[in-house]
């Protein structure tokens, strides 16, 4: 027998659509993150992109357990002396609530050029408006 790898022209990707609205930030970030790689097709294989692409709706309106609103903080540097910027979940969730779950799936994907690529199949929109509707993205639950 011989060891099969998937191809990329093998790969038929979905679309699939998520409703973001009570669900806990966490929990929705490891099933996309999931889905983003592949890991749920049984031809997965760690070094080729093989996942499929994600919508994410009404991102303003995910949830977070505790007091995340006012402890959990994003850090950027503009790469300037002193260019040390912080912002809390509630001011970011007022500002760029697509940016909250876009981090939350960055960081549980491979920190390499791989990773980027899979990155580049999720899309957030704060509300429930999405231009992809060409694809007939399916419905994704999540509970």
């Amino acid at each position: 027998m011989r060891t099969w790898t998937v191809r990329p022209e093998d790969i038929e990707r979905k679309w699939y659509i998520v409703d973001a609205e009570d669900l806990i930030l966490g929990r929705l970030s490891t099933e996309i993150a999931r889905i983003l790689r592949g890991k749920h097709r049984p031809q997965y294989t760690p070094h080729a992109d093989c996942g499929d692409h994600v919508i994410v709706i009404n991102a303003e309106k995910i949830k977070v357990t505790g007091r995340k609103e006012e402890q959990k903080t994003y850090y950027r540097h503009s790469q300037y002396p002193g260019g040390l910027k912080s912002i809390t979940l509630e001011k970011q969730r007022e500002r760029f609530p697509e940016r909250i779950i876009e981090l939350a799936v960055k960081g549980m994907m491979p920190k390499n050029s791989l990773g980027r690529s899979m990155l580049k199949k999720l899309k957030v929109y704060a509300g429930s408006d999405h231009p992809h509707t060409a694809q007939q993205p399916e419905t994704l639950k999540l509970n």
